[in-house]
């Protein structure tokens, strides 16, 4: 690997962009994110990542355990004591592990998607704010390979830090791009062929006897309020089946049901 760097001073500005974490993940970071722990950085590095590294910082113990992965010409590698790591980030850090990532180009929502008629499956997310339910949905994108997850202009960000580590590193694996509206996903699925469905607990279909259709978008909204009606108008309205009295999941949860139902034939093969 390249010859780590000690850094002592947290006002080095080698360090700016570990600088407050917590305060830029909200405000953005100019093409920059975040990545903590060891499981999100060995995904960053690996062939499935869809971003590259720009620098990553280290407590000095923790350097030994990536001598497989930091080897070659990489990015720098930024060696600090917890007391440094823990001025800089703005709280205290235990896993003294974080590195700073390159978001690139986006691309656009159509790119992401095998072309008609080839099967496809997408998750469209909805006016979703939670990070740890974005994170969560795409940890179940990765697990029933689904093709991409677009999302909406109200959706959170699946890069920022807290949803990178709940999607245990599938946000920097699965491919993911935005649309303007939730009817700009709607859009997007009747230019390419892909049935809408609509997960709602009101739904007049339950998932379970749903012939899964070839090519896909399944649609999720924010728990609570749930999809706009007009969305739902335009698309396959389903529901989960569940107990009597109880007609509530996690989105999250309900997103890794309807998958696995959707991706049961692809996952089979």
């Amino acid at each position: 690997m390249s010859e780590p760097i000690a850094i002592e001073d947290p006002d080095d500005p080698r360090l700016t962009a570990y600088r407050f974490v917590r305060e830029r993940d909200l405000v953005g970071r100019q093409g920059r994110f975040i990545v903590e722990g060891e499981v999100t950085l060995r995904l960053l590095f690996s062939d499935r990542a869809r971003f590259a590294a720009e620098s990553v910082l280290l407590a000095p113990e923790r350097l030994p355990g990536f001598s497989d992965l930091l080897s070659g010409d990489g990015p720098p590698v930024y060696l600090a004591g917890k007391n440094v790591m823990s001025a800089v980030a703005g709280f205290p850090i235990h896993r003294g592990v974080l590195a700073v990532g390159l978001r690139g180009a986006e691309p656009a929502p159509e790119e992401l998607i095998p072309p008609a008629p080839a099967p496809a499956l997408v998750v469209g997310l909805v006016g979703l704010t939670n990070h740890d339910n974005v994170g969560g949905l795409f940890r179940n994108a990765a697990a029933f390979g689904a093709d991409a997850v677009w999302l909406d202009a109200e959706t959170c960000d699946p890069l920022y830090r807290k949803a990178i580590r709940v999607s245990a590193g599938a946000a920097l694996t699965v491919p993911f791009a935005r649309a303007a509206s939730g009817a700009a996903l709607l859009n997007l699925a009747e230019r390419h062929a892909l049935t809408p469905l609509a997960l709602t607990p009101g739904g007049c279909e339950t998932l379970d006897w749903l012939e899964p259709p070839a090519r896909a978008l399944l649609l999720l909204g924010t728990e609570g309020p749930g999809l706009p009606e007009a969305l739902m108008a335009r698309a396959r309205r389903l529901r989960i089946a569940m107990a009597p009295g109880f007609d509530s999941l996690n989105v999250a949860t309900a997103g890794a049901i309807a998958l696995h139902h959707l991706a049961g034939r692809r996952l089979a093969g």
